[in-house]
């Protein structure tokens, strides 16, 4: 039997609970969002626009090399990408052929490699960036500067939130890029007891 609470005992307020409704509607709309952009005719269009001929499994790797302050271990970039470490070494092996990544000696190991990005490849990188800033440019054409940072601030605030409990609850998720600064929101400070990533 549960003891009577003591008129002095505090209740822990019920934590918000958000809308199923809600939650259905944006999960809904990140599916169509990332089919949209990661379909084989999406990357089709952006190779021939920019003139990049490289696979479609090698953009998420050359996007992490090019945001990244140096040269990567390929355990280091599976982890990120959250892939197995096997289809790294064949994607590296592929971009280092096209002349699109480097491998240099490991500072820290002189039995390791590491992988960075050639001139190439982050000329590679660029086009394709400006490519794809260009179609989002075009297709939110009709929204208004106010509406683009409401968007880019209310996206930045959902993918930190995924991060964050992606790490407090242990799952493989993580982010693939490193945090840049968002200039259309002011920095939020972190909690006292959360570890710097």
């Amino acid at each position: 039997m549960t003891p009577p609470q003591r008129p002095d005992q505090a209740v822990p307020a019920a934590p918000a609970a958000s809308s199923p409704d809600e939650i259905m509607e944006i999960e809904r709309a990140l599916t169509r969002v990332a089919h949209l952009l990661t379909r084989a005719r999406q990357h089709d269009r952006v190779v021939a626009a920019s003139g990049i001929a490289v696979d479609r499994a090698a953009v998420p790797l050359l996007r992490l090399l090019a945001d990244n302050d140096g040269p990567m271990r390929p355990s280091e970039i599976a982890a990120r990408l959250v892939v197995e470490a096997p289809h790294v070494t064949r994607q590296v092996q592929r971009l280092e052929r096209a002349g699109y990544v480097d491998r240099v000696p490991d500072p820290d190991d002189r039995r390791a490699q590491r992988v960075r990005l050639s001139d190439t490849g982050r000329d590679a990188v660029d086009c394709i960036r400006a490519v794809g800033r260009t179609w989002m440019n075009d297709a939110l054409t009709g929204w208004s500067p106010d509406e683009l940072r409401e968007l880019a601030r209310l996206v930045h605030r959902m993918v930190d939130d995924f991060v964050a409990h992606s790490e407090a609850t242990g799952s493989r998720c993580a982010d693939p890029t490193p945090a840049q600064p968002n200039p259309t929101r002011p920095a939020t400070p972190a909690p006292a007891t959360a570890e710097a990533r």
